[in-house]
């Protein structure tokens, strides 16, 4: 059975944090969404995170959200995939939150979360 994926969100990787807050008010401005600050970004509504300084991926990550993660990276090995542990969390119980795939995709990493 495959599972379900939908887009959780677009990463963008900036210099700094005053580009990312910039662009996140410029991106909120367009698409009338609000701005907010996080850990180690500035997001523009749900769609749009822009780093406060490059992380993964030339251009930033794509993130994909699925019901079942475990079932989600059993599939995609399946596929011929593999992922990045070291960028692996983990919830209190044990169970995989979120995990990135190796590689770029297009210049994007791509980053699983559980939903």
């Amino acid at each position: 059975m495959s599972n379900k994926f939908e887009l959780e969100h677009i990463g963008i990787n900036t210099e700094n944090a005053m580009v990312a807050e910039e662009l996140a008010t410029l991106l909120s401005s367009i698409f009338n969404l609000t701005p907010r600050h996080g850990q180690k970004s500035e997001f523009a509504g749900d769609y749009f995170e822009c780093m406060r300084s490059p992380f993964l991926g030339k251009n930033g990550h794509i993130a994909m959200r699925t019901p079942d993660l475990e079932n989600a990276v059993e599939e995609l090995k399946g596929k011929g995939l593999t992922f990045n542990m070291d960028t692996a969390a983990y919830n209190e119980d044990g169970k995989l939150k979120n995990v990135y795939l190796d590689g770029e995709f297009g210049g994007f990493a791509i980053h699983i979360l559980n939903k």
